[in-house]
């Protein structure tokens, strides 16, 4: 009762709520990205008991049964709301989105394998409503150079999509790579898995960098014959974020994959 009641102060809502959200959430990330699935598999695979559990649950968040659900119009007007929101920023970019089909930056992908790593980590909630995550960046580089962990690679990545995912609810982590796990204060330590990433090289505004995960996601992956793995996808920077302001980004989208 305890841990519940502490949870709730903290989160804002029941540990149950938190759950079920989570599992409706990663079905709908399911059911956008890899290969089509049944509706028994995707609850299954997020934790629902069966598909008729995962219906009711369904239609009690988004209204209609999944089966009904227009995906594309709610991905949409999600997008809609991100930008409006990056909009809002003194001179906040503007993200329409790259048609399927489309490759005018000659985006590629190559593959690597990138084995298991500790990461120090600062979270940022609600990380398109002010400058959250420049400061992190801020606070952790200067914990990494105390430390002399400033030369490891340094990573920001998003636990949610927020073509899916409320604004106020997603979650970014900005983060380095370092030897062992640390904890200190607001520096989190996480570790992640051995992993297969596809991933493509930027130089650019972030215009540039929403256009390449539209192909990532729109155009490569359907006909990749991957699909996403239960990883976030990462900005994987060249030398330290935020380098050049946020005008200009130098790192490497990389996507968790596996075969389908």
């Amino acid at each position: 009762f305890h841990f519940h009641r502490i949870f709730k102060s903290l989160m804002g809502e029941t540990l149950q709520h938190f759950v079920k959200r989570h599992r409706l959430q990663r079905a709908l990330q399911l059911m956008s990205h890899g290969r089509k699935r049944s509706l028994t598999d995707i609850a299954l695979r997020c934790g629902f008991a069966s598909s008729s559990d995962f219906s009711r649950s369904f239609k009690a968040s988004y209204g209609v049964a999944p089966s009904a659900f227009d995906l594309e119009a709610f991905r949409e007007t999600k997008r809609t709301e991100l930008e409006t929101t990056m909009l809002q920023h003194e001179g906040g970019p503007h993200l329409p989105r790259l048609p399927k089909g489309e490759n005018p930056d000659g985006f590629e992908v190559e593959f690597r394998d990138l084995p298991a790593r500790h990461v120090a980590y600062i979270r940022v909630l609600d990380p398109y409503q002010s400058n959250g995550v420049v400061e992190a960046c801020k606070r952790l580089m200067a914990w990494a150079t105390d430390r002399g962990l400033e030369g490891g690679q340094w990573l920001g990545y998003m636990w949610e999509d927020p073509e899916v995912v409320p604004l106020k609810d997603c979650r970014y982590d900005v983060a380095v790579v370092v030897p062992e796990p640390i904890t200190d204060g607001e520096v989190g330590s996480f570790q992640f898995p051995a992993m297969h990433v596809a991933q493509v090289h930027l130089s650019g505004s972030i215009e540039l960098e929403m256009r390449a995960l539209d192909w990532i996601y729109g155009t490569w992956l359907p006909q990749s014959g991957y699909e996403p793995d239960q990883q976030p996808a990462f900005e994987a920077w060249n030398g330290l974020p935020f380098a050049h302001g946020m005008e200009h980004f130098e790192l490497s989208c990389q996507l968790p994959v596996r075969k389908i």
